[in-house]
């Protein structure tokens, strides 16, 4: 597969919606994820990210702007013992929940559907990292209308083991902007991965679309000791 740019892949699309990466950064050291979100409406920007024990979840930036809190307030990050949930819905307790009761990500997932939001069918994309014992691996799942029929739920799952150091995927809900909303083509996109979260941080969030862009949220995870450090960027603030 051909490995992409992540910064340029962003650059070249205003709108991919909200979008998921995984990888292992380039010294092998560290399970790495982020997470963004965008919008076009009043209601999608006004959001922020914000710290949760286990995790983050998506507030208000200003409340009294929040007209539906339907499918934009979420946790789109929580950690079950070793293993860490990312994904763009309520779909995160879903997972969080079955997982806790011993079913797979996989078949948690076959409770779920893509989102309820005609005509766009907004695919639900979600994430999983294992990170113990000096292991690594994850998965990745979409679920989407097909072409836009509702009467058919597209489900596929891919899953790495022993990722490869300075790799990652990118998979995200849009192939661009549009009415309605095309729905992302194809399987996770491979993408090189840095060392410094710094770095990840401030190029991921100055490649995304100024108009549109809401929050991100980066974390790396040492593989070793599972040691976590997390950024966030918010455009807006409470």
């Amino acid at each position: 597969m051909k490995t992409l740019d992540i910064y340029e892949e962003l650059k070249g699309n205003s709108y991919p919606g909200r979008g998921i990466i995984i990888g292992k950064s380039a010294d092998g050291k560290n399970a790495v994820t982020a997470y963004f979100i965008m919008g076009r409406s009043v209601n999608s920007r006004n959001r922020v990210f914000t710290e949760t024990e286990d995790g983050i979840k998506t507030e208000a930036a200003d409340p009294s702007k929040l007209s539906d809190p339907h499918l934009i307030i979420y946790s789109p990050v929580r950690v079950l013992g070793n293993k860490t949930i990312v994904t763009n819905g309520d779909q995160t307790d879903t997972i969080y929940e079955l997982m806790d009761k011993q079913q797979t990500f996989e078949q948690s997932l076959r409770t779920r559907e893509y989102e309820d939001d005609a005509p766009n069918y907004t695919p639900r994309i979600s994430g999983i990292m294992h990170v113990g014992d000096g292991q690594y691996n994850y998965a990745m799942s979409i679920l989407k209308s097909a072409d836009g029929d509702p009467d058919c739920v597209e489900r596929f799952t891919y899953t790495y083991s022993n990722p490869i150091a300075g790799f990652g995927h990118f998979i995200h809900t849009y192939m661009g902007d549009g009415s309605p909303l095309p729905s992302f083509e194809g399987e996770p996109k491979k993408i090189t991965v840095p060392n410094d979260i710094d770095e990840f941080t401030n190029g991921l969030w100055n490649a995304l679309n100024e108009d549109n862009k809401v929050s991100l949220f980066v974390r790396y995870i040492d593989i070793e000791t599972g040691k976590a450090v997390s950024k966030i960027v918010n455009k807006y603030t409470k």
